[in-house]
């Protein structure tokens, strides 16, 4: 079978078997291809940084299909977080959570944090549901070199180290997702990315004070 796969619901299957299986697939999102292992599987994880040949210190950050999923991952929720969410989500805004104590090191890069996000990406968002849990969206490439926007550019940096490529189509590339965390009540901006953090800032500043979920 071709590693390279247009995405329809056998594709969806047979990406999410992979995954469940300890497995390794590219996928299409808002920014770049990501690279999704289960993020409850060590092995894959540890497989995850070989291929991309990361340092071990750096956490991955992971999707969701939506709120439903945060307290797989996250030790607590943030009221600020949620103000955000509300505005930002789906969009390339990554939230950088308490993570539970469960979470492997690898995930977390021994920060004891966890980075999350929910992509607007159709693809991205199908895989999710079709696997039926949280993936890991590190972007497509090798430490250091520029991620993939294309499943032929993934095929041509990974010549056999991927199971599976879905193939979205060109993604828009340009700036990765913007990564923040908390302190208290306030944000740190841990990477500017696609959503300027000034934007980020404007948002909490006009923020609802209660938020219903």
């Amino acid at each position: 079978m071709s590693r390279i796969a247009a995405v329809n619901g056998a594709s969806l299957r047979r990406a999410a078997d992979i995954i469940r299986n300890g497995g390794l697939v590219a996928f299409p999102t808002e920014t770049y291809y990501g690279l999704a292992v289960d993020p409850w599987q060590s092995h894959a994880l540890e497989r995850l940084f070989q291929v991309k040949r990361r340092r071990k210190e750096l956490p991955i950050l992971v999707l969701v299909s939506g709120t439903d999923q945060l307290p797989l991952l996250a030790q607590e929720i943030p009221l600020i977080f949620k103000w955000l969410i509300e505005r930002f989500w789906p969009g390339p805004l990554t939230l950088v959570f308490p993570a539970r104590p469960a979470l492997s090191p690898l995930l977390t890069g021994m920060t004891g944090t966890v980075g999350l996000r929910q992509s607007p990406d159709e693809t991205a968002h199908l895989l999710i549901r079709t696997f039926g849990g949280p993936i890991t969206a590190t972007s497509a490439n090798i430490s250091g070199s520029t991620a993939a926007v294309t499943a032929e550019d993934v095929a041509q940096m990974f010549v056999d180290e991927i199971d599976l490529i879905l193939d979205g189509g060109t993604t828009p590339g340009g700036k990765a997702s913007t990564l923040v965390g908390s302190e208290g009540t306030s944000l740190r901006c841990l990477r500017e990315g696609a959503i300027p953090f000034a934007d980020v800032q404007a948002c909490l500043a006009a923020a609802d004070p209660v938020v219903d979920w």
